[in-house]
C-alpha cells in the first residue's frame, strides 16, 4: 500500500467520529422536544442546556474533520 492510499484510509476512519457527532444530536433535540412538551414551563432552563450540550457534541465533529484535512494535507511523505 503506497502513502497516499494509506493517507485517504485514514482521513476516512478519522471522519466517522462525526457519525456519532450527528446521532448524537439528534438524541439531544429529541430529548429537548420530549421534556418541552412534558413541562412547557420549564422551555428556558432546558434551552439553555440544550444549546450547550449541543455545542459540545458539534465541536467534537470539527474536531473530527480537523484531524481528517491534517491527515490529507498536512502530513507528507517525507515527514
Amino acid at each position: 500500500m503506497d502513502f497516499d492510499s494509506a493517507k485517504l484510509i485514514a482521513a476516512g476512519l478519522a471522519v466517522m467520529g462525526v457519525i456519532g457527532s450527528g446521532i448524537g444530536i439528534g438524541m439531544i433535540f429529541a430529548s429537548f422536544i420530549s421534556a418541552v412538551g412534558r413541562n412547557p414551563a420549564a422551555a428556558d432552563d432546558v434551552r439553555a442546556m440544550t444549546f450547550i450540550g449541543f455545542a459540545l457534541v458539534e465541536a467534537l465533529a470539527l474536531f473530527a474533520l480537523v484531524i481528517a484535512f491534517l491527515i490529507l494535507f498536512g502530513i507528507s511523505p517525507s515527514a
